[in-house]
């Protein structure tokens, strides 16, 4: 895996790192993903927040009820994926979160985007989030669990042995690149290993018991 070699090359130059890279979803990514930028820009930007950051699993959360806070911010894109991410960090930056919880990587996997590709990609998120509002504190969220034998499973996202090799890694370089880990993946699954179906309506996305229990964690931990 090239992921030393990424390291060590985010730490020396952030700034002109990965320019153009394989893989890039950008030029294809669904309808909704410009909708939802479209009605971003038209927010007011308000720093200081909390806001939450990724794709369908971070959209579909009503954080600000979850978390009885109004000034909560979502910025989670159904369909998202770390490129997408990555194209609108800047919209990140300008709001100069207090807190920006991360998870993403769920629709790489479903698109066969390599694990070195999808890593590099939320390094980089990282390292530019760091240096465009370095008051920020930065929460990578482990990729979720999935349960493959839900119904109504969408089967592209059977990627147990991928989600588990990022996590991996994720935790591993948190210190050194100066983010919090946070293991949701531990506190998700059931005995057998996958997603508690308690927790999900489709073996992917969560439901409202899901939600809660994400609330729970990060409060547990102390991040919230």
């Amino acid at each position: 895996m090239r992921i030393t070699v990424i390291l060590l090359l985010l730490l020396g130059s952030a700034g002109t790192f990965a320019q153009k890279r394989p893989y890039d979803t950008i030029p294809n990514m669904p309808e909704h993903y410009w909708v939802r930028m479209e009605k971003f820009k038209k927010e007011p930007v308000v720093p200081g927040k909390i806001v939450f950051l990724g794709n369908s699993i971070t959209e579909g959360g009503k954080w600000k009820q979850l978390l009885k806070d109004s000034t909560v911010i979502n910025r989670g894109i159904s369909g998202d994926n770390t490129f997408g991410v990555l194209a609108r960090v800047n919209e990140i930056i300008k709001l100069k979160p207090a807190s920006l919880f991360i998870l993403i990587g769920t629709n790489d996997l479903s698109k066969k985007i390599p694990d070195e590709a999808i890593l590099e990609n939320i390094f980089t998120i990282v390292s530019k989030i760091k240096a465009g509002s370095p008051k920020t504190k930065i929460f990578v969220q482990s990729i979720l669990p999935v349960n493959e034998t839900v119904e109504r499973f969408p089967q592209q996202f059977n990627n147990s042995i991928h989600i588990n090799t990022i996590n991996d890694q994720l935790a591993r370089y948190a210190a050194r690149l100066r983010y919090t880990y946070v293991d949701l993946y531990g506190r998700f699954i059931d005995s057998q290993g996958r997603l508690d179906a308690k927790y999900t309506y489709d073996g992917l996305h969560l439901n409202a018991t899901g939600y809660q229990r994400w609330v729970e964690v990060l409060k547990e931990l102390k991040h919230l």
